[in-house]
Protein backbone atom coordinates (compact mmCIF):
# COMPACT_ATOMS: atom_id res chain seq x y z
CA UNK A 1 0.00 0.00 0.00
CA UNK A 2 1.61 3.51 -1.31
CA UNK A 3 1.83 5.98 1.67
CA UNK A 4 0.40 9.19 0.17
CA UNK A 5 1.28 11.34 2.85
CA UNK A 6 4.67 10.13 2.59
CA UNK A 7 5.07 10.47 -1.11
CA UNK A 8 3.34 14.27 -1.07
CA UNK A 9 6.38 15.06 1.67
CA UNK A 10 9.26 13.28 -0.78
CA UNK A 11 7.85 15.56 -4.02
CA UNK A 12 7.27 18.77 -1.39
CA UNK A 13 11.03 18.18 -0.57
CA UNK A 14 12.08 17.59 -4.09
CA UNK A 15 10.48 20.77 -5.22
CA UNK A 16 12.09 22.68 -2.03
CA UNK A 17 15.68 21.22 -3.42
CA UNK A 18 15.16 22.04 -7.38
CA UNK A 19 13.98 25.92 -6.03
CA UNK A 20 17.13 26.01 -4.09
CA UNK A 21 19.02 25.16 -7.48
CA UNK A 22 17.03 27.21 -9.24
CA UNK A 23 17.47 30.45 -7.42
CA UNK A 24 21.33 29.55 -7.50
CA UNK A 25 21.79 28.44 -11.00
CA UNK A 26 24.80 29.69 -12.56
CA UNK A 27 26.27 31.21 -10.54
CA UNK A 28 27.53 27.93 -8.91
CA UNK A 29 27.62 24.94 -10.77
CA UNK A 30 25.51 22.13 -10.30
CA UNK A 31 28.15 19.26 -9.38
CA UNK A 32 30.17 22.07 -7.57
CA UNK A 33 26.81 23.29 -5.70
CA UNK A 34 25.39 19.65 -4.82
CA UNK A 35 28.56 19.76 -1.85
CA UNK A 36 27.13 23.03 -0.90
CA UNK A 37 24.02 22.14 -0.33
CA UNK A 38 24.85 18.71 1.04
CA UNK A 39 26.73 20.31 3.49
CA UNK A 40 24.59 22.74 4.81
CA UNK A 41 22.17 19.85 5.20
CA UNK A 42 24.45 17.73 6.72
CA UNK A 43 24.85 20.50 9.17
CA UNK A 44 21.05 21.34 9.80
CA UNK A 45 20.77 17.15 10.21
CA UNK A 46 23.44 16.80 12.67
CA UNK A 47 22.64 19.84 14.80
CA UNK A 48 18.61 18.41 14.92
CA UNK A 49 19.79 15.08 15.24
CA UNK A 50 21.78 16.72 18.74
CA UNK A 51 19.42 18.88 19.64
CA UNK A 52 16.66 15.69 20.16
CA UNK A 53 19.12 13.37 21.32
CA UNK A 54 19.86 16.11 24.20
CA UNK A 55 16.37 17.26 24.34
CA UNK A 56 14.35 13.60 24.40
CA UNK A 57 16.80 12.58 27.44
CA UNK A 58 16.13 16.18 30.15
CA UNK A 59 12.34 15.29 28.75
CA UNK A 60 12.35 12.06 30.02
CA UNK A 61 13.67 13.36 33.56
CA UNK A 62 10.40 15.45 33.57
CA UNK A 63 11.73 19.07 32.35
CA UNK A 64 9.69 19.19 29.43
CA UNK A 65 10.57 22.69 28.78
CA UNK A 66 14.16 22.23 28.02
CA UNK A 67 15.11 23.27 25.00
CA UNK A 68 19.04 22.32 24.04
CA UNK A 69 19.43 25.44 21.85
CA UNK A 70 18.42 27.95 24.49
CA UNK A 71 21.11 26.62 26.23
CA UNK A 72 24.20 29.00 27.83
CA UNK A 73 27.15 28.00 25.76
CA UNK A 74 28.60 27.49 28.99
CA UNK A 75 26.76 25.25 30.73
CA UNK A 76 26.27 23.02 27.54
CA UNK A 77 29.72 22.42 27.40
CA UNK A 78 29.76 20.52 30.54
CA UNK A 79 28.27 17.69 28.87
CA UNK A 80 30.44 17.50 25.74
CA UNK A 81 32.61 14.98 26.61
CA UNK A 82 30.07 12.43 27.33
CA UNK A 83 28.12 13.96 23.96
CA UNK A 84 30.88 13.20 21.97
CA UNK A 85 31.13 9.45 23.47
CA UNK A 86 27.57 8.74 22.62
CA UNK A 87 26.78 10.43 19.52
CA UNK A 88 30.35 11.48 18.07
CA UNK A 89 30.30 14.74 17.76
CA UNK A 90 29.53 17.77 19.92
CA UNK A 91 28.00 21.11 18.52
CA UNK A 92 27.51 24.98 21.18
CA UNK A 93 23.88 25.87 21.52
CA UNK A 94 25.29 29.02 19.55
CA UNK A 95 26.58 27.14 16.78
CA UNK A 96 23.32 25.39 16.05
CA UNK A 97 21.81 25.31 12.26
CA UNK A 98 18.82 27.08 13.62
CA UNK A 99 20.33 29.46 15.67
CA UNK A 100 23.15 30.49 13.17
CA UNK A 101 19.78 31.05 10.49
CA UNK A 102 18.20 33.13 13.33
CA UNK A 103 21.27 35.96 12.30
CA UNK A 104 22.65 34.50 9.28
CA UNK A 105 21.37 37.96 7.36
CA UNK A 106 22.50 40.41 9.66
CA UNK A 107 26.09 38.42 9.60
CA UNK A 108 28.87 40.44 8.01
CA UNK A 109 31.32 37.42 8.48
CA UNK A 110 29.05 34.74 7.68
CA UNK A 111 31.71 32.94 5.18
CA UNK A 112 33.63 33.08 8.53
CA UNK A 113 31.17 31.89 11.03
CA UNK A 114 30.22 28.81 9.28
CA UNK A 115 33.86 28.26 8.71
CA UNK A 116 34.93 28.31 12.23
CA UNK A 117 31.82 26.20 13.02
CA UNK A 118 32.62 23.41 10.73
CA UNK A 119 36.61 23.33 12.55
CA UNK A 120 34.49 23.14 15.54
CA UNK A 121 32.29 20.70 15.09
CA UNK A 122 35.05 18.44 13.56
CA UNK A 123 37.65 19.03 15.95
CA UNK A 124 35.32 17.85 19.21
CA UNK A 125 35.69 14.56 17.71
CA UNK A 126 39.93 14.42 18.12
CA UNK A 127 40.58 12.25 20.37
CA UNK A 128 37.75 10.10 20.53
CA UNK A 129 36.73 6.87 18.21
CA UNK A 130 34.78 9.05 15.94
CA UNK A 131 37.65 11.03 15.03
CA UNK A 132 37.93 9.43 11.57
CA UNK A 133 34.29 9.30 10.62
CA UNK A 134 34.08 13.58 11.33
CA UNK A 135 37.44 14.32 9.57
CA UNK A 136 37.80 16.79 6.85
CA UNK A 137 33.68 16.20 5.87
CA UNK A 138 33.33 20.04 5.52
CA UNK A 139 36.36 20.09 3.61
CA UNK A 140 33.96 20.57 0.54
CA UNK A 141 32.15 23.43 1.77
CA UNK A 142 34.51 26.20 0.96
CA UNK A 143 33.06 29.22 2.87
CA UNK A 144 35.32 31.40 1.53
CA UNK A 145 35.10 29.76 -2.43
CA UNK A 146 35.47 31.96 -5.20
CA UNK A 147 32.51 29.51 -6.72
CA UNK A 148 30.44 31.33 -4.31
CA UNK A 149 31.19 34.83 -5.45
CA UNK A 150 34.03 37.12 -5.99
CA UNK A 151 33.65 39.15 -3.18
CA UNK A 152 32.74 38.39 0.73
CA UNK A 153 29.51 40.13 0.19
CA UNK A 154 28.29 38.25 -3.24
CA UNK A 155 29.65 34.72 -1.03
CA UNK A 156 27.52 35.68 2.20
CA UNK A 157 24.63 36.50 0.32
CA UNK A 158 24.40 33.03 -1.37
CA UNK A 159 25.38 31.14 1.47
CA UNK A 160 21.99 32.97 3.32
CA UNK A 161 20.31 31.89 0.07
CA UNK A 162 21.33 28.15 1.11
CA UNK A 163 20.67 28.45 4.70
CA UNK A 164 17.71 29.67 4.42
CA UNK A 165 16.64 27.41 1.64
CA UNK A 166 17.51 24.50 3.68
CA UNK A 167 15.91 25.82 6.63
CA UNK A 168 12.63 26.43 4.75
CA UNK A 169 12.97 22.66 3.47
CA UNK A 170 9.53 20.96 5.52
CA UNK A 171 11.14 17.98 7.46
CA UNK A 172 8.72 15.64 9.57
CA UNK A 173 9.68 15.87 13.59
CA UNK A 174 12.87 13.80 14.20
CA UNK A 175 10.72 11.29 16.27
CA UNK A 176 8.76 10.76 12.98
CA UNK A 177 11.15 9.21 10.46
CA UNK A 178 13.34 12.62 9.70
CA UNK A 179 15.97 10.34 8.62
CA UNK A 180 14.04 9.48 5.07
CA UNK A 181 13.72 12.80 4.61
CA UNK A 182 16.94 13.39 4.20
CA UNK A 183 17.91 10.73 3.01
CA UNK A 184 15.62 11.22 0.25
CA UNK A 185 16.67 14.77 -0.24
CA UNK A 186 20.48 13.42 -0.19
CA UNK A 187 19.49 10.58 -3.23
CA UNK A 188 17.16 13.42 -5.29
CA UNK A 189 20.30 15.69 -5.20
CA UNK A 190 22.77 12.83 -6.47
CA UNK A 191 20.40 11.44 -9.08
CA UNK A 192 19.44 15.36 -10.01
CA UNK A 193 23.36 16.54 -10.63
CA UNK A 194 24.39 13.41 -11.61
CA UNK A 195 21.69 12.94 -14.65
CA UNK A 196 23.18 16.22 -15.64
CA UNK A 197 27.19 15.68 -14.86
CA UNK A 198 27.46 12.94 -17.80
CA UNK A 199 30.01 10.47 -17.23
CA UNK A 200 31.68 12.48 -14.01
CA UNK A 201 28.44 12.27 -12.24
CA UNK A 202 27.41 8.34 -13.35
CA UNK A 203 31.04 7.26 -11.82
CA UNK A 204 29.65 8.49 -8.44
CA UNK A 205 25.59 7.77 -8.73
CA UNK A 206 24.22 3.92 -8.82
CA UNK A 207 20.52 4.09 -9.92
CA UNK A 208 18.37 3.06 -6.86
CA UNK A 209 17.26 0.00 -9.10
CA UNK A 210 20.16 -1.08 -9.77
CA UNK A 211 21.41 -0.84 -6.03
CA UNK A 212 18.34 -2.51 -4.67
CA UNK A 213 19.00 -5.42 -7.42
CA UNK A 214 22.45 -5.90 -6.26
CA UNK A 215 21.21 -5.46 -2.67
CA UNK A 216 18.63 -8.56 -3.05
CA UNK A 217 20.62 -10.51 -5.03
CA UNK A 218 23.12 -10.98 -2.21
CA UNK A 219 20.43 -11.11 0.33
CA UNK A 220 18.49 -14.22 -0.76
CA UNK A 221 17.42 -16.31 1.71
CA UNK A 222 18.29 -13.93 4.58
CA UNK A 223 16.88 -11.06 6.66
CA UNK A 224 20.43 -10.85 8.27
CA UNK A 225 24.02 -9.68 7.96
CA UNK A 226 26.97 -9.42 9.80
CA UNK A 227 29.18 -7.11 7.80
CA UNK A 228 28.50 -5.55 4.17
CA UNK A 229 31.21 -3.78 2.22
CA UNK A 230 31.81 -2.14 -1.04
CA UNK A 231 35.52 -1.62 -2.57
CA UNK A 232 34.46 1.09 -4.74
CA UNK A 233 31.63 2.85 -2.66
CA UNK A 234 31.55 5.82 -4.18
CA UNK A 235 28.85 7.99 -2.14
CA UNK A 236 27.73 4.96 -0.10
CA UNK A 237 24.21 4.65 -1.56
CA UNK A 238 24.68 0.66 -2.62
CA UNK A 239 26.10 0.29 0.88
CA UNK A 240 22.90 2.26 2.65
CA UNK A 241 20.39 -0.18 0.38
CA UNK A 242 21.04 -3.23 3.14
CA UNK A 243 19.88 -0.47 5.71
CA UNK A 244 16.72 0.13 3.98
CA UNK A 245 15.78 -3.07 2.64
CA UNK A 246 16.95 -5.12 6.24
CA UNK A 247 16.64 -2.35 8.51
CA UNK A 248 20.11 -1.19 9.68
CA UNK A 249 19.87 -3.25 12.94
CA UNK A 250 20.09 -6.36 11.28
CA UNK A 251 23.47 -5.28 9.52
CA UNK A 252 25.17 -6.35 12.71
CA UNK A 253 28.61 -5.20 12.41
CA UNK A 254 28.25 -2.47 10.43
CA UNK A 255 29.05 -1.21 6.93
CA UNK A 256 32.59 -0.67 5.25
CA UNK A 257 33.64 0.93 2.00
CA UNK A 258 36.40 2.10 0.22
CA UNK A 259 36.55 5.68 -2.19
CA UNK A 260 39.85 6.39 -4.61
CA UNK A 261 37.90 10.11 -4.75
CA UNK A 262 38.16 12.78 -1.75
CA UNK A 263 34.72 14.38 -2.36
CA UNK A 264 32.71 11.30 -2.99
CA UNK A 265 34.47 10.04 0.10
CA UNK A 266 33.36 12.57 2.32
CA UNK A 267 29.81 12.35 0.60
CA UNK A 268 29.96 8.90 1.09
CA UNK A 269 30.77 9.50 5.47
CA UNK A 270 28.11 12.15 5.16
CA UNK A 271 25.79 9.87 3.53
CA UNK A 272 25.88 7.38 6.38
CA UNK A 273 25.27 10.23 8.83
CA UNK A 274 22.44 11.08 6.81
CA UNK A 275 20.89 7.67 6.91
CA UNK A 276 21.85 7.63 10.82
CA UNK A 277 23.95 4.96 10.64
CA UNK A 278 25.85 5.51 13.96
CA UNK A 279 29.89 6.13 13.58
CA UNK A 280 30.54 3.22 15.33
CA UNK A 281 28.84 1.23 12.77
CA UNK A 282 30.75 2.01 9.84
CA UNK A 283 33.69 2.50 8.56
CA UNK A 284 34.79 4.58 5.00
CA UNK A 285 38.07 4.55 3.78
CA UNK A 286 39.85 6.88 1.22
CA UNK A 287 42.55 5.17 -0.69
CA UNK A 288 42.73 2.93 -3.89
CA UNK A 289 41.11 0.01 -2.95
CA UNK A 290 43.75 -1.90 -5.69
CA UNK A 291 47.03 -1.29 -4.15
CA UNK A 292 46.62 0.47 -0.76
CA UNK A 293 43.17 -1.86 0.56
CA UNK A 294 42.42 -0.38 4.17
CA UNK A 295 40.13 -3.55 5.82
CA UNK A 296 42.83 -6.12 6.17
CA UNK A 297 41.44 -6.53 9.58
CA UNK A 298 37.84 -6.32 8.90
CA UNK A 299 37.57 -9.42 6.18
CA UNK A 300 36.06 -11.45 5.51
CA UNK A 301 32.43 -9.58 4.38
CA UNK A 302 29.33 -11.72 3.78
CA UNK A 303 28.00 -9.42 1.63
CA UNK A 304 29.75 -7.64 -0.90
CA UNK A 305 28.06 -5.19 -3.79
CA UNK A 306 30.06 -2.64 -6.08
CA UNK A 307 29.79 -1.33 -9.07
CA UNK A 308 33.53 -0.04 -9.84
CA UNK A 309 34.91 1.70 -12.28
CA UNK A 310 34.67 0.39 -15.66
CA UNK A 311 37.97 -0.66 -17.53
CA UNK A 312 40.47 2.10 -15.51
CA UNK A 313 43.93 1.65 -15.31
CA UNK A 314 45.66 0.15 -12.56
CA UNK A 315 49.11 -0.93 -12.04
CA UNK A 316 49.16 -4.48 -12.73
CA UNK A 317 52.40 -6.07 -13.52
CA UNK A 318 53.96 -2.94 -13.45
CA UNK A 319 54.04 -3.34 -9.85
CA UNK A 320 56.01 -6.78 -8.88
CA UNK A 321 54.17 -6.79 -5.28
CA UNK A 322 51.20 -7.41 -6.60
CA UNK A 323 51.67 -11.35 -8.15
CA UNK A 324 52.09 -12.33 -4.97
CA UNK A 325 49.46 -10.56 -2.92
CA UNK A 326 47.03 -13.01 -1.50
CA UNK A 327 44.07 -11.24 -3.54
CA UNK A 328 45.38 -11.81 -7.25
CA UNK A 329 48.10 -14.13 -6.80
CA UNK A 330 45.63 -17.57 -6.84
CA UNK A 331 44.26 -16.84 -10.69
CA UNK A 332 47.96 -16.91 -11.23
CA UNK A 333 48.16 -13.39 -13.56
CA UNK A 334 47.39 -10.02 -12.80
CA UNK A 335 44.53 -7.87 -14.41
CA UNK A 336 45.85 -6.10 -17.85
CA UNK A 337 47.22 -2.65 -16.81
CA UNK A 338 44.92 -0.73 -19.08
CA UNK A 339 41.46 -2.45 -17.89
CA UNK A 340 41.18 -2.86 -13.86
CA UNK A 341 37.83 -4.32 -13.94
CA UNK A 342 39.18 -8.30 -13.13
CA UNK A 343 41.50 -6.72 -10.35
CA UNK A 344 37.96 -5.46 -8.80
CA UNK A 345 36.14 -9.30 -9.15
CA UNK A 346 39.44 -10.56 -7.57
CA UNK A 347 39.93 -8.49 -4.65
CA UNK A 348 36.20 -9.13 -3.70
CA UNK A 349 36.39 -12.56 -3.70
CA UNK A 350 39.36 -12.79 -1.61
CA UNK A 351 37.27 -10.46 0.94
CA UNK A 352 34.21 -13.48 0.66
CA UNK A 353 33.19 -14.88 3.58
CA UNK A 354 32.46 -18.89 2.60
CA UNK A 355 29.06 -18.42 3.28
CA UNK A 356 28.50 -15.19 1.69
CA UNK A 357 27.39 -13.40 -1.68
CA UNK A 358 28.96 -11.32 -3.93
CA UNK A 359 27.40 -9.09 -6.98
CA UNK A 360 29.09 -6.65 -9.14
CA UNK A 361 28.08 -4.46 -12.04
CA UNK A 362 30.75 -5.74 -15.02
CA UNK A 363 31.63 -4.12 -17.86
CA UNK A 364 30.75 -6.76 -20.75
CA UNK A 365 34.02 -7.22 -22.21
CA UNK A 366 35.66 -8.49 -19.07
CA UNK A 367 33.46 -11.89 -20.34
CA UNK A 368 34.39 -12.72 -23.79
CA UNK A 369 38.34 -10.92 -24.32
CA UNK A 370 41.34 -13.04 -24.17
CA UNK A 371 44.54 -12.74 -22.55
CA UNK A 372 44.92 -12.44 -18.95
CA UNK A 373 40.84 -12.03 -18.56
CA UNK A 374 40.26 -15.13 -20.22
CA UNK A 375 42.87 -16.78 -17.45
CA UNK A 376 41.41 -15.27 -14.74
CA UNK A 377 37.52 -16.41 -15.95
CA UNK A 378 39.26 -19.71 -16.22
CA UNK A 379 40.30 -19.68 -12.27
CA UNK A 380 37.29 -18.72 -11.90
CA UNK A 381 35.30 -20.72 -13.91
CA UNK A 382 37.59 -23.90 -12.91
CA UNK A 383 36.96 -23.46 -9.00
CA UNK A 384 33.14 -23.05 -8.84
CA UNK A 385 33.24 -19.36 -7.80
CA UNK A 386 30.66 -17.90 -10.39
CA UNK A 387 27.23 -18.46 -9.53
CA UNK A 388 25.61 -16.52 -11.97
CA UNK A 389 25.80 -13.79 -14.68
CA UNK A 390 23.40 -11.42 -15.74
CA UNK A 391 22.67 -9.21 -18.82
CA UNK A 392 21.04 -5.72 -17.77
CA UNK A 393 19.26 -3.44 -19.78
CA UNK A 394 21.23 -0.60 -21.79
CA UNK A 395 21.18 2.74 -20.66
CA UNK A 396 20.42 2.27 -17.25
CA UNK A 397 23.59 4.31 -15.55
CA UNK A 398 24.03 7.75 -16.15
CA UNK A 399 26.62 8.84 -18.83
CA UNK A 400 27.06 5.54 -20.50
CA UNK A 401 24.10 3.60 -22.75
CA UNK A 402 26.18 -0.03 -22.42
CA UNK A 403 24.43 -3.16 -21.93
CA UNK A 404 26.55 -3.68 -18.25
CA UNK A 405 26.36 -6.87 -16.41
CA UNK A 406 26.14 -8.47 -12.98
CA UNK A 407 28.86 -11.00 -11.94
CA UNK A 408 27.88 -12.88 -8.73
CA UNK A 409 29.78 -14.99 -7.41
CA UNK A 410 29.78 -17.36 -3.94
CA UNK A 411 32.20 -20.06 -2.25
CA UNK A 412 29.92 -22.88 -1.13
CA UNK A 413 27.90 -23.29 -4.30
CA UNK A 414 25.77 -26.66 -4.24
CA UNK A 415 26.31 -27.31 -7.98
CA UNK A 416 28.96 -27.27 -10.54
CA UNK A 417 27.32 -24.76 -13.14
CA UNK A 418 26.62 -21.31 -13.91
CA UNK A 419 23.43 -19.49 -14.34
CA UNK A 420 23.06 -17.36 -16.99
CA UNK A 421 20.49 -14.68 -17.27
CA UNK A 422 19.07 -12.43 -20.21
CA UNK A 423 17.18 -9.86 -18.01
CA UNK A 424 17.95 -6.94 -21.40
CA UNK A 425 13.94 -6.79 -21.72
CA UNK A 426 13.34 -5.92 -18.03
CA UNK A 427 13.11 -2.49 -18.38
CA UNK A 428 10.71 0.54 -18.58
CA UNK A 429 12.07 3.71 -20.65
CA UNK A 430 11.96 7.20 -19.39
CA UNK A 431 13.20 9.78 -20.80
CA UNK A 432 16.19 8.67 -23.09
CA UNK A 433 17.69 6.46 -20.41
CA UNK A 434 15.76 2.84 -18.91
CA UNK A 435 14.84 2.00 -15.89
CA UNK A 436 14.26 -1.37 -14.00
CA UNK A 437 10.65 -1.24 -12.29
CA UNK A 438 9.91 -3.09 -9.52
CA UNK A 439 8.33 -6.37 -11.30
CA UNK A 440 11.85 -6.48 -12.97
CA UNK A 441 13.70 -6.80 -10.08
CA UNK A 442 11.37 -9.12 -8.99
CA UNK A 443 11.55 -11.47 -11.69
CA UNK A 444 15.06 -10.98 -12.10
CA UNK A 445 16.01 -12.42 -8.26
CA UNK A 446 12.94 -14.86 -8.78
CA UNK A 447 15.11 -16.65 -11.87
CA UNK A 448 18.29 -16.38 -9.58
CA UNK A 449 16.76 -18.20 -7.18
CA UNK A 450 15.30 -20.89 -8.71
CA UNK A 451 18.28 -21.78 -10.39
CA UNK A 452 16.55 -23.58 -13.79
CA UNK A 453 16.35 -23.18 -17.30
CA UNK A 454 13.55 -20.42 -18.72
CA UNK A 455 13.62 -20.44 -22.56
CA UNK A 456 14.68 -16.90 -23.90
CA UNK A 457 15.81 -15.99 -20.29
CA UNK A 458 17.76 -17.94 -18.36
CA UNK A 459 19.95 -21.47 -18.87
CA UNK A 460 21.77 -23.38 -16.08
CA UNK A 461 25.37 -24.37 -17.64
CA UNK A 462 27.71 -26.67 -16.52
CA UNK A 463 31.12 -25.31 -15.78
CA UNK A 464 32.73 -28.37 -18.38
CA UNK A 465 30.87 -26.88 -21.03
CA UNK A 466 31.81 -23.27 -20.66
CA UNK A 467 35.70 -24.43 -20.34
CA UNK A 468 34.66 -25.92 -24.09
CA UNK A 469 33.69 -22.85 -25.04
CA UNK A 470 36.82 -20.65 -23.94
CA UNK A 471 35.43 -20.05 -20.75
CA UNK A 472 33.40 -17.13 -22.17
CA UNK A 473 31.38 -15.93 -19.90
CA UNK A 474 28.59 -13.67 -21.91
CA UNK A 475 24.72 -14.34 -21.62
CA UNK A 476 24.40 -14.55 -25.44
CA UNK A 477 26.66 -17.76 -25.97
CA UNK A 478 24.16 -19.61 -24.14
CA UNK A 479 20.53 -18.18 -23.42
CA UNK A 480 18.84 -17.97 -26.76
CA UNK A 481 17.35 -15.04 -28.00
CA UNK A 482 13.59 -15.39 -28.80
CA UNK A 483 13.13 -14.67 -32.34
CA UNK A 484 10.84 -11.57 -33.41
CA UNK A 485 10.55 -11.92 -36.43
CA UNK A 486 7.28 -12.33 -38.34
CA UNK A 487 6.94 -15.84 -39.42
CA UNK A 488 5.95 -15.44 -43.28
CA UNK A 489 3.93 -18.48 -45.15
CA UNK A 490 5.80 -18.63 -48.41
CA UNK A 491 2.70 -20.44 -50.30
CA UNK A 492 0.63 -18.23 -48.92
CA UNK A 493 2.48 -15.13 -50.09
CA UNK A 494 3.09 -16.55 -53.67
CA UNK A 495 -1.11 -16.96 -53.65
CA UNK A 496 -1.86 -13.81 -52.80
CA UNK A 497 0.49 -12.54 -55.31
CA UNK A 498 -0.62 -14.31 -58.05
CA UNK A 499 -4.56 -12.67 -57.06
CA UNK A 500 -2.55 -9.39 -57.44
CA UNK A 501 -1.32 -9.71 -60.42
CA UNK A 502 -4.52 -11.11 -61.83
CA UNK A 503 -6.29 -7.93 -60.31
CA UNK A 504 -3.84 -6.06 -61.98
CA UNK A 505 -4.32 -7.68 -65.96
CA UNK A 506 -7.55 -7.27 -64.95
CA UNK A 507 -7.52 -3.81 -64.43
CA UNK A 508 -4.80 -2.81 -67.78
CA UNK A 509 -7.65 -4.72 -69.89
CA UNK A 510 -10.50 -2.33 -68.25
CA UNK A 511 -8.12 0.72 -68.41
CA UNK A 512 -7.23 -0.11 -72.62
CA UNK A 513 -11.30 -0.48 -72.95
CA UNK A 514 -12.01 3.03 -71.63
CA UNK A 515 -9.13 4.59 -73.58
CA UNK A 516 -10.27 3.11 -76.41
CA UNK A 517 -13.48 4.08 -76.56
CA UNK A 518 -12.38 7.49 -75.65
CA UNK A 519 -10.42 7.51 -78.85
Amino acid sequence: MIDNKKVQERQELHRAIWAIADDLRGSVDGWDFKQYVLGILFYRYISENLTSYINKGEHATGNTSFDYAKMPDTQAKFARKEIVKTKGYFILPSELFENILKVAKNDDNLNETLEKIFKNIESSAQGNESELNLKGLFDDVDTNSNKLGGTVSQRNARLVKLLDGIGNIRLRDFQDNTIDAFGDAYEYLMSMYASNAGKSGGEFFTPQEVSELLTKLTLVGKTEVNKVYDPACGSGSLLLKFAKILGKDNVHQGFYGQEINITTYNLCRINMFLHDIDYDKFSIAHGDTLTDPKHWDDEPFEAIVSNPPYSIKWAGDGNPILINDKRFSPAGILAPKSKADMAFIMHSLSWLATSGTAAIVCFPGIFYRGGAEQKIRKYLIDNNYVDCVIQLPDNLFYGTGIETCIMVMKKNKKDNSTLFIDASNKRKKVANSNQLRPEDINDIVNYFSNREDVEYIAKLVKNEDIAKKDYKLSVSSYVEKKDTREVIDIVELNKEIAEIVAREEVLRAEIDKIIAEIE
